[in-house]
């Protein structure tokens, strides 16, 4: 393990000059390119477009060009139609979709006692004032395969009120061929006013609820993946891949705060991607693995997934013949509900890969924070998704610098970083060089 090597890729990817690394942006085109040097330096074959070892996606983006409307088969109180408009009533939070309808179906999280099943096409109403409930009843009616989610608008929301009004929503991006990505861009989700949304509380359930929105013509742009392999040497394993990502992006260039306005993203992902980077000098430098193991790091996770959903759908192997992913996010703190050193694995008790990894000596523990469904959050997704035994390696701790300038390098604890990173190195090698087979346990599969 190099603690030098992890100190000069943190210093370059959470620097100034590469300006937040924005998803889609040239800077995260300067990252892809940096990484490539990186994995070719350290002996790993190009795995990306013509051999090359960056993958170019392309991502299509529609927005909508009058502001969308909910409209109510049911009079309001005054006798006239309930008809909901973006800006006014209510905001388009999330769409994958321009046009929809179904029947209304409540989630009363004042009423405990209500069975929350069966939302399959239907417009969920949420009914409640504490914000947590009402999050996970948002989750729970998307997973349930609902058209759509109606819920109170958050103090957040409420206090950005005007200022997400003032722009139309657009559409989940797509990339190339139609798939939508899996992080945040799946289903429509809608804010309305608390006093709004009351006026809901009287209308029966099954009332016919229909959108249908105006898109303006797609826009083009480009996402780029730096993807590398390290073949295997048996000839009955090598088909068999062990896959290591992180996302090279962030947030790029925004609102300043207290003079800042570059989102470094040290933590949120230089430190994972320098996790993938340290783990791919570490396996190049010494007999190759019987399996084969590749290297991805994925553009536009800061716009939903966008370079894994690239990644998914034109893999350099076919998915089937991934055994295992391990994804790396925010791994430069430690997090103070575990123990100093710890690394908490997502969907712990989905699979049986974090547990046999930690027999092994990796420093890993169960995520203990399901409320915040981190498993659904990160690039492992994308893939779990597609049946692969996909989860994701961590220590954030709720920090108050997510997502804000000051994630930056002097907020990296590098001894953290060399000693987590350290201790995955050994049970990572035995994973290459051993035939076990991770699963997911019986109905854990996403």
């Amino acid at each position: 393990m190099c603690r030098a090597c992890i100190r000069a890729q943190m210093e370059f990817l959470a620097s100034d000059a590469l300006r937040g690394r924005g998803s889609g942006s040239a800077d995260e085109l300067v990252a892809a390119t940096y990484v490539a040097s990186q994995l070719r330096q350290y002996g790993i074959m190009p795995a990306g477009d013509k051999g090359t070892y960056l993958q170019r996606g392309m991502i299509l983006k529609q927005k909508l060009s009058v502001p969308p409307q909910l409209r109510f088969a049911v009079s309001g109180s005054a006798g006239q139609p309930i008809i909901w408009t973006h800006a006014v009533q209510m905001l388009a939070l999330q769409l994958s979709h321009n046009k929809f309808r179904g029947p209304l179906q409540r989630i009363d999280m004042e009423n405990s006692t209500q069975t929350q099943t069966g939302f399959t096409g239907a417009v969920v109403v949420v009914f409640g004032s504490d914000e947590s409930k009402i999050q996970s009843a948002i989750g729970t009616a998307m997973e349930g395969g609902c058209a759509a989610v109606l819920a109170p608008a958050s103090t957040g929301t409420l206090k950005h009120w005007d200022e997400r009004a003032r722009e139309l929503p657009a559409l989940a991006a797509t990339i190339e061929g139609g798939e939508t990505a899996a992080l945040g861009g799946e289903g429509n989700v809608f804010a309305i006013r608390p006093e709004v949304i009351a006026d809901l509380r009287g209308v029966p359930d099954g009332t016919l609820v229909e959108f249908d929105a105006t898109v303006s013509p797609p826009e083009i742009s480009y996402t780029w993946n730096a993807v590398g392999m390290l073949p295997g040497r048996d000839p009955a394993l090598r088909k068999s891949v062990i896959l290591l990502t992180a996302h090279l992006d962030h947030l790029g260039i925004g609102k300043a705060v207290e003079g800042d306005n570059i989102y470094n993203g040290a933590d949120d992902d230089a430190s994972g991607t320098t996790a993938v980077l340290e783990l791919a000098r570490a396996l190049g430098s010494g007999a190759r693995p019987r399996r084969t193991v590749i290297f991805a790091l994925f553009g536009s996770e800061e716009a939903g997934g966008l370079g894994s959903t690239w990644f998914e759908a034109h893999p350099p192997v076919a998915l089937m013949n991934i055994a295992a992913n391990l994804e790396f996010e925010m791994i430069g703190r430690p997090d103070p509900k575990y123990s100093r050193d710890a690394l908490w694995l997502t969907g712990w008790d989905r699979s049986n890969l974090g547990p046999v990894l930690a027999a092994h000596g990796a420093g890993l523990v169960a995520d203990r924070r399901p409320e915040e469904q981190f498993f659904a959050r990160s690039d492992n997704y994308v893939l779990a998704k597609k049946g692969v035994v996909a989860q994701t390696v961590s220590s954030f701790g709720l920090h108050a610098d997510y997502h804000q300038p000051s994630d930056d390098l002097a907020h990296i604890d590098f001894r953290h970083m060399a000693i987590v990173i350290g201790s995955l190195i050994g049970p990572l090698e035995w994973l290459a060089n051993s035939d076990f087979r991770p699963a997911w346990k019986p109905g854990q599969k996403p």
